[in-house]
């Protein structure tokens, strides 16, 4: 058996080597060999030098807002649990006894001081240090060292305005240092009022037979799909306006580390009213600008960033739309998480935030339009989800495999805007993928570091 694993380990790792190097030719080409969307090996490696090694979002600190809350989340294929200690400290703990190994907690959420295995009885506080078990002076001699058997723990937990990051690398930057100019992009995003925001309900999760980068690469770029794929919403008349504009509207916003945006021309395309996003006068007149620069000011009043993805699997939308159909389109802002679920398949985590200062009518609308275009039965979700399961099914197919198949990036990259200000890079057209590129750049990189 060993010998098979280790023959295997080479097997797989000569493999991705070579797809890697194939991957590097076909994007200096404009070209992406279809295989990375649906293949085992590949997706064990993005687990092992991925997932454990970088910066991974987990969820937000209003889900967990008392001493002694926890919430069950995902690194990569591992559970862990994520509390709230007696000192206010978020732990990421990994949900597995260090006696036997089944799963010491077993619900989504709650509050608890301490976590019991239910095989044998071992027992850990909210921390993840080991309390004691059963019978330990008959069974140990005495008591086990608490540190030494506690429940794992991530060396690494940053938050960002309340949304909370971990990773299992001990050497990885500090999270501002790892989103770079990203970071400051998040700061316009998240950082109107000095409260914050906080999440309006718990997660939404769904399995979609796609893999997790079609989302993450979707939202990090492409508005191109937008007229064609959700065109239906135009002609229902479910949603105002002719989505065939939206692509012509768009612009791009990227950073370093394979982390971008899609911002739209709100201001200019729909009016003064939809300036901010479309947030409403009441919600507007208490948010704080002070705290931003000359070209955050003028970004978010004029092409605000409207979706978005800081690699490798958390991304962003926000845009007016209504809470019901035939209403007034107003923001509302949706996170989610593409989580790896097999080779072809994610879990969908869909969030809705509004700011914490914001009045409950305004939450209850702003959850209702979310879910109404980007919950599992959104109108816009549907959509994707529907057209990302082909990618899938492409990456898996036996003639596209004989074939060699490879997928077409060569839209014309516009030049950079030389006029811009801020961190990284800003287009004013969104056409020709220069985003997904950079993302699929910083997956080679990764995919790489650990071999």
């Amino acid at each position: 058996m060993h010998v098979y694993n280790s023959v295997s380990a080479s097997s797989d790792a000569d493999y991705v080597a070579a797809l890697c190097d194939r991957v590097e030719k076909g994007l200096d080409e404009g070209l992406l060999p279809v295989e990375v969307f649906n293949d085992e090996r590949v997706f064990r490696t993005e687990m092992d030098r991925i997932f454990t090694r970088t910066w991974v979002f987990l969820g937000h600190e209003s889900e967990i807002p008392n001493s002694g809350d926890f919430m069950l989340r995902k690194m990569g294929l591992d559970q862990v649990i994520v509390t709230r200690n007696g000192k206010n400290e978020i732990n990421v703990l990994l949900n597995h006894c260090r006696h036997r190994g089944t799963e010491v907690c077993h619900q989504d959420r709650g509050n608890a001081t301490h976590f019991k295995c239910p095989y044998h009885g071992w027992i850990y506080k909210n921390d993840g240090d080991f309390v004691g078990a059963p019978d330990m002076r008959e069974a140990y001699g005495g008591r086990l060292d608490a540190k030494e058997w506690g429940l794992l723990k991530a060396p690494k937990v940053e938050s960002l305005w309340g949304f909370i990051f971990a990773s299992l690398n001990e050497d990885v930057p500090t999270l501002r240092d790892y989103l770079g100019g990203a970071a400051w992009m998040l700061d316009c995003i998240f950082g109107l009022h000095p409260e914050g925001m906080v999440a309006l309900a718990p997660p939404e999760r769904f399995i979609v037979r796609a893999d997790w980068k079609s989302g993450a690469e979707n939202f990090c770029g492409d508005a191109y799909h937008v007229g064609t794929t959700h065109y239906s919403a135009t002609l229902s008349g479910l949603i105002p306006g002719d989505v065939r504009e939206t692509g012509p509207n768009a612009q791009g916003y990227m950073f370093d580390g394979g982390h971008s945006f899609i911002g739209h021309q709100l201001y200019d395309w729909f009016g003064p009213p939809f300036g901010l996003w479309g947030y409403p006068p009441e919600v507007q007149s208490g948010f704080d600008l002070s705290r931003f620069d000359a070209q955050q000011l003028e970004m978010i009043k004029k092409v605000p960033p409207t979706i978005g993805t800081i690699f490798p699997n958390f991304s962003y939308l926000r845009f007016p739309q209504p809470a019901r159909p035939g209403e007034f389109p107003m923001a509302f802002t949706n996170i989610r998480m593409w989580q790896p679920y097999a080779p072809g398949q994610m879990e969908l985590w869909v969030w809705e935030f509004d700011y914490k200062f914001s009045p409950q009518r305004h939450k209850d609308d702003s959850y209702l339009a979310g879910q109404f275009g980007f919950g599992a039965g959104g109108i816009f979700e549907q959509d994707d989800t529907a057209v990302w399961e082909g990618i899938a099914k492409a990456a898996a197919s036996p003639w596209n495999r004989r074939n060699g198949t490879k997928l077409h990036y060569q839209q014309i990259r516009p030049d950079p805007d030389p006029d811009w200000q801020g961190p990284g890079q800003h287009f004013n057209s969104i056409y020709g993928e220069y985003c997904q590129e950079s993302f699929w750049r910083r997956w080679l990189i990764d995919m790489r570091a650990g071999a």
